[in-house]
């Protein structure tokens, strides 16, 4: 509407936008989700197998998993977490019932911002019937638990590990990365996979090449005959530079 003015303008300023105030940093980590969402989430199966005192012995668990906000640099996020941990009722036995008490509160941890540290502190229970075997670690040699309670704890770190959410070892992948991933996720339709063997080995191999030009490595002494890494001396014994825990002295 046409607004006329009919006396003398003296003066006059621009009206200064108002400015949002900032949004508050909330790492989407940590939000807590109070319980599981309605509907449909996106889940992964997996067989866990593993040999003890008992013999070998099998279960099947999903795992579910959804996108979750929150802000970081006064900027919205998203990264995708996991929320449940499920053991199908067609396994329920008075034997894995402790096996369904541990997936119910590892659902709470999920939930609650946790699940890092819960997954990685059942790893260290133990028992008094002996190793239990399940898996193996990246240099294809077996992997020994101290109960069967570590080995499923490893198991779930191993799905979490190739959904993108922890790395190899069990650790807590930074939130910026696990931004990163959920984005190349949306944009590209794929999700985030881990790397080959051959992609880690080149990736070592570069690492350690650098090193050396640099000056700053130990100096090798052979390759390893379990790995076909570097050796190196340790405590006056060739040892495997790679990890994999191989010695010449045993």
């Amino acid at each position: 509407m046409a607004v006329e003015i009919n006396s003398k303008i003296v003066s006059y300023s621009v009206k200064k936008a108002v400015e949002e105030p900032p949004l508050a940093e909330e790492n989407p980590l940590t939000v807590r989700i109070p319980s599981r969402p309605e509907g449909t989430l996106e889940a992964v199966s997996e067989k866990i197998s593993y040999v003890g005192a008992e013999g070998r012995k099998k279960v099947y668990l999903l795992v579910s998993f959804m996108p979750v906000e929150g802000v970081l640099n006064g900027k919205r996020v998203v990264i995708e977490r996991p929320v449940e941990f499920f053991f199908p009722s067609g396994q329920l036995s008075s034997e894995h019932q402790w096996i369904t008490a541990t997936m119910r509160s590892l659902s709470l941890a999920a939930r609650g911002g946790y699940v890092t540290q819960a997954v990685a502190d059942l790893r260290k229970v133990a028992w008094d019937k002996g190793l239990v075997r399940c898996g193996m670690n990246r240099w294809g040699k077996p992997m020994f638990h101290d109960s069967e309670v570590a080995a499923i704890a490893w198991s779930i770190q191993q799905i979490l590990y190739r959904r993108g959410f922890l790395d190899q070892d069990g650790n807590q992948v930074p939130v910026e990365e696990l931004v990163s991933r959920y984005a190349q996720r949306l944009a590209s339709g794929h999700p985030w996979h881990p790397p080959t063997a051959e992609e880690i080995e080149q990736a070592e191999r570069k690492a350690q090449e650098a090193s050396h030009a640099r000056g700053d490595g130990p100096a090798v002494v052979g390759h390893c005959p379990e790995c076909n890494g570097e050796l190196i001396m340790m405590d006056g014994c060739p040892t495997c530079y790679s990890g994999c825990g191989w010695s010449k002295c045993g």
